[in-house]
């Protein structure tokens, strides 16, 4: 009686046990060897290997999707949302150097949607497929009332480690160092309030209006999916920055701690510092892993914008300024790196398919980003 009661106020219990049923077959794909006990317990367990690291570093992040939900409501699709979460949120560790490990999500809805919800999982699995990454856990919550009609709220938590003295955190960072941008795949994940005022309200365009300058749908270009950088981050620093706990155990008679630091002073990292180009856009995610000392140089015009952001610069009324604050402009990642080692990871990046420009360089300054003239 309870339960029917529950249920004819909003809150329908058997559909949701019914739909975390399937779970474990949409969370298969996801499986790490570390992950202990079943889907659906008070807690997931996941034991780390310490045996793998010397000094682990646990790293965790917490974000959402912003108003980009709006988009997948208008256009009735939701299976890229959950790919953007877990992407973003991968990227967001990635920069410090670290392997993701799990995902937690959370949905928060008026009325669970059986097909929604699918969709939505579907998307946390195939990103945290790709990124090899275990969703070990999660909370759906009902709460009628609470939210418009259709409509729902997601956010996720990720975890991930690293070696500490493989941290990245740009203290190495000096002037002559060379910026270099990879390409994101449209607005990702941020600035979509201010994308909607200009393409619905001020071009008075509709969701499923075809754009031709985007080969498009404003909509569908909307929702691409936010690119997860971090497969490719991994393979860069294994390639260019040598474990320096590992260099200097290779180092003939290295008992003495003298030696041991000495080799940890010395080994070279090409690789200093990476910002996640999110909101904020470069203005305020690049100082993050600059030193007080050094500002980093953007050319404007350097890399190849996409035509959404062409258009946003061309008929959204908004400067220059503001633009490269509130979105990627079609850089959704930077790396500052050693100039001598500039074209070679440049190089590296391409051939694993992935658009990139050597974008800026880093000079004496106060912690800032600057910009050259606009391309």
């Amino acid at each position: 009686m309870n339960q029917k009661a529950y249920a004819a106020a909003g809150v329908d219990i058997d559909l949701g046990n019914r739909l975390k049923a399937t779970l474990p077959q949409l969370l298969a794909s996801t499986h790490r060897r570390e992950v202990l006990g079943k889907v659906g317990g008070f807690g997931g367990l996941f034991a780390l290997d310490v045996r793998k690291y010397k000094q682990p570093v646990l790293v965790s992040s917490v974000d959402g999707v912003g108003t980009k939900l709006k988009i997948a409501f208008a256009m009735a699709r939701h299976d890229t949302i959950g790919q953007d979460l877990v992407n973003h949120c991968v990227n967001d560790i990635a920069v410090l150097g670290a392997e993701p490990l799990f995902f937690l999500d959370y949905i928060g809805t008026g009325k669970l949607e059986p097909d929604v919800f699918q969709q939505i999982i579907a998307g946390f699995a195939q990103a945290c497929a790709e990124n090899h990454c275990s969703l070990i856990g999660g909370e759906t919550a009902q709460m009628p009332g609470f939210y418009q009609k259709g409509e729902y709220d997601v956010s996720g938590t990720i975890i991930g480690v690293v070696e500490k003295s493989k941290m990245l955190d740009g203290k190495s960072i000096k002037p002559g160092d060379a910026v270099i941008g990879l390409a994101s795949s449209g607005l990702h994940t941020n600035g979509y309030s201010l994308a909607r005022k200009i393409f619905f309200e001020k071009l008075k365009l509709k969701p499923t209006s075809y754009v031709a300058e985007l080969v498009n749908t404003i909509g569908d270009e909307l929702l691409k999916v936010h690119v997860s950088y971090a497969p490719l981050v991994q393979k860069l620093l294994k390639k260019f920055n040598p474990d320096p706990l590992a260099a200097s155990r290779k180092i003939a008679g290295i008992s003495s701690v003298k030696h041991q630091r000495h080799s940890l002073a010395t080994t070279p990292r090409p690789i200093k510092g990476l910002a996640h180009i999110t909101g904020g856009g470069f203005v305020d995610n690049i100082p993050r892993v600059l030193p007080k000392n050094c500002d980093a140089v953007i050319h404007p015009g350097s890399w190849e914008m996409l035509p959404i952001f062409h258009i946003i610069r061309a008929k959204g009324g908004v400067p220059d300024a503001e633009l490269y604050q509130v979105f990627n402009m079609g850089i959704g990642m930077t790396l500052i790196v050693a100039a001598d080692n500039a074209e070679t990871i440049l190089k590296l990046i391409h051939s694993h398919h992935q658009k990139a420009w050597i974008i800026g360089e880093v000079i004496k300054g106060k912690g800032e980003v600057r910009f050259t003239k606009s391309g």
